[in-house]
């Protein structure tokens, strides 16, 4: 044939020597004549498996996913394919979530090949994915026996044995991999992940600063990266991590999923959805996207979509089976449907009794006796694990000492339970830097700074709308009860805990400083911006109540924003609201709450600045529910809350526990039964594990 990669040249080469040359210049890092070769190739004998899989290695190199499966499949079909070729379409299979033809097609590539090592290598990491677990450790360790100077083999066994929770085994064949290869940008990237889920967040960091050094362009440390600032809790570093992603891979499944699941913890739904949308479009097999895709419809209240993507989550083979139906017991529970969700943690558990994360939700939805089956399984699994039956990353250690904390506490073990407690909270606390002394002086300049005379200076600057309702105070303090009550009336759209003014304040500086100056056009621009979102989740209803407890320290800048809206106040005894507070592991960011001194002290400066608030205020924005009153006088205070928002009283208000819509804060099983009184004074039972506490808030008294 007459073929060349220069335009005007008549070489004469064959098919084998323009293959071998197409190859060349792959190895050589020219894509672009290798690909114009392949091409060529291929117009002259279209069945050149060598040039589908050439250009497959290419598509997949250039970031084209679909095109480089396209051309893998192509080049495996004959019979007479190479093991390679098979174990390469594996991989490309894997990344892209077809996790049923990746296996077949790496168990094929073995049976071609036995002693090909990468064969051995792709079908242990398609098992791992698969979480099968024990098989993929030994087709691992097989390539870590046959190359025990390979980098590569050591890394993957790591992996695997991360995931099996084998901590110290991973940790070990990390840095073997290291040694061999200090420049191994991969191997740096998963030691840091292995830290992360560990708590060492500093050494974590260092390592992916330096995998990202030897290769910019590796997907893994960023996606690891963001992961990291999650767990130091700056959304705002993690955004960044992902667009320097995104800029150099827009199409990545991975990286749109993160992005998705950043912006839905900004509340920022339709911007996630655009993004998992997109995901699930690239890549339909991964169970991930359709995880991400379930919770994000879950906040939208759309209840049957979010079951059917957490069920097609289940369905796919992999390690997010099992969260896929975490999350349906979640929604189950949101929903009110609390023998459904038991039901789905128990057959959760049945298949993994070590999932501390069903027996966390399972501890929240039920009370655990001494005499219940639940009780005794999960004082076995304690036995085991002290026994050293398994090994648990700092996260689930931290879970399983909350979760043994509250259970000794149902079942009257009071000494046992506190001592989970403090272990649990000391966890909790060493995993982040807090400073109660900058945040109580920080909470004092919000006071000096936002006075009754700024407020004067700004009146009439806001947006006018009376849709917004802002419930604040300490977590644990009864918002999520009152927002039940209100949101049960047919003129309330209940939004929950968002994060929107959070945001809002973020992007407008310092705060408090730059209330300071703040225009009159940019205090209307935030107002705008904040009622965009609460027109739209409101829909129909005249009302909207945003949750967010930790909204009090914004509560003179809402009424400069919305000198028409409404903001209650909830709260409850100081030291039940704090012992609430320190049983619980939480989702969100309350760093004041896993140290009983700080939590105290963090309590008083709250206070102060709930005083300022209220002498400041106009009482018809401005009022105060107590718990106490609510839970023993249901129907004058909801009649109390009705008349200060201005709706007409509705009697569902007083059975809110039976709305149909989703609740989604950690008080949600709370407030899916009537009113009750034992939380009442529970603290005074448990004063001698509370002294630190009480010396603080009773002092005060």
């Amino acid at each position: 044939m007459t073929t060349s990669n220069t335009p005007g040249s008549d070489e004469q080469l064959t098919i084998p020597q323009a293959i071998e040359r197409a190859y060349a210049h792959w190895n050589a890092g020219q894509a672009q004549q290798a690909e114009i070769l392949a091409r060529r190739v291929l117009d002259v004998s279209p069945e050149q498996i060598e040039c589908f899989h050439l250009l497959g290695l290419i598509a997949h190199a250039y970031q084209q996913p679909g095109l480089a499966l396209d051309y893998m499949r192509k080049a495996c079909k004959p019979d007479y394919a190479p093991g390679v070729y098979l174990a390469n379409r594996a991989e490309i299979c894997r990344q892209q979530g077809y996790l049923a033809e990746a296996e077949a097609a790496a168990r094929k590539a073995i049976t071609k090949t036995p002693d090909y090592v990468g064969g051995w290598n792709n079908l242990g990491i398609i098992l791992q994915e698969e979480n099968k677990l024990a098989e993929a450790v030994s087709c691992l360790e097989k390539v870590v026996s046959l190359e025990p100077e390979n980098p590569e083999a050591r890394n993957n066994l790591a992996n695997t044995l991360l995931l099996s929770g084998r901590y110290e085994d991973a940790h070990t064949h990390y840095q073997t991999a290291l040694d061999l290869h200090p420049n191994y940008a991969e191997a740096h990237s998963n030691l840091a992940h292995l830290l992360t889920r560990q708590g060492d967040y500093d050494e974590a960091a260092s390592h992916l600063r330096e995998a990202l050094e030897i290769n910019p362009q590796l997907i893994d440390a960023y996606t690891n990266f963001v992961d990291l600032e999650l767990k130091r809790n700056n959304s705002g570093e993690a955004m960044r991590r992902l667009d320097s992603l995104l800029h150099f891979a827009p199409d990545h499944p991975s990286a749109l999923i993160a992005r998705a699941k950043l912006l839905h913890g900004r509340a920022d739904l339709d911007a996630a959805l655009k993004s998992i949308t997109r995901a699930i479009e690239i890549a339909p097999h991964m169970a991930a996207a359709h995880n991400a895709l379930g919770k994000i419809l879950h906040d939208q209240d759309k209840i049957e979509d979010a079951l059917t993507a957490y069920r097609k989550a289940a369905s796919l083979p992999g390690r997010e089976q099992e969260q896929a139906q975490l999350n349906v017991a979640l929604l189950y529970m949101n929903s009110g449907q609390k023998q459904p969700a038991i039901e789905t943690l128990r057959e959760i558990l049945a298949r993994n009794p070590r999932c501390l994360a069903a027996w966390n939700s399972l501890a929240d939805i039920k009370s655990f006796q001494s005499d219940d089956a639940d009780y005794k399984a999960l004082l076995a699994l304690q036995a085991e694990y002290e026994k050293g039956g398994f090994s648990l990353s700092i996260d689930d250690e931290m879970m399983f000492h909350f979760v043994l904390g509250k259970v000794h506490l149902d079942s009257g073990a009071a000494k046992t339970a506190f001592d989970h407690l403090a272990r649990g909270n000391q966890m909790k606390r060493n995993t982040f830097s807090f400073d109660i002394d900058k945040t109580r002086n920080w909470i004092r300049q919000i006071a000096a700074t936002l006075t009754g005379t700024w407020l004067e200076n700004h009146a009439g600057q806001g947006d006018t709308s009376k849709m917004p309702i802002f419930i604040v105070g300490m977590p644990r303090s009864g918002t999520t009860l009152t927002e039940q009550i209100l949101g049960a009336h047919p003129d309330v759209f209940p939004a929950g805990e968002l994060t929107k003014l959070q945001t809002i304040v973020e992007q407008a500086g310092p705060y408090p400083q730059f209330a300071t100056n703040i225009s009159p056009a940019a205090l209307k621009d935030m107002a705008e911006n904040y009622l965009a979102l609460a027109t739209k989740n409101a829909g129909t209803c005249q009302y909207h109540i945003d949750k967010m407890p930790a909204n009090f320290l914004y509560v003179g800048l809402i009424h400069a924003m919305f000198p028409n809206a409404k903001i209650i106040h909830c709260r409850r005894d100081p030291v039940d609201t704090c012992l609430s507070c320190y049983r619980k592991l939480f989702t969100a960011e309350q760093l004041f709450c896993y140290d009983l001194e700080e939590l105290g002290a963090f309590y008083l400066a709250y206070q102060e600045l709930m005083a300022h608030w209220r002498s400041i205020l106009p009482a018809e924005n401005f009022i105060e529910i107590d718990y106490e009153e609510t839970v023993t006088n249901l129907e004058g205070q909801a009649r109390r809350l009705t008349d200060f928002i201005g709706l007409p009283w509705n009697a569902d208000c007083l059975e809110f526990y039976k709305s149909a819509r989703s609740i989604r804060t950690a008080s949600v099983n709370q407030v899916r039964e009537p009113v009750y009184k034992t939380a009442i004074g529970r603290w005074k039972k448990h004063a001698k594990h509370l002294k630190p506490l009480t010396d603080i808030l009773l002092a005060k008294d």
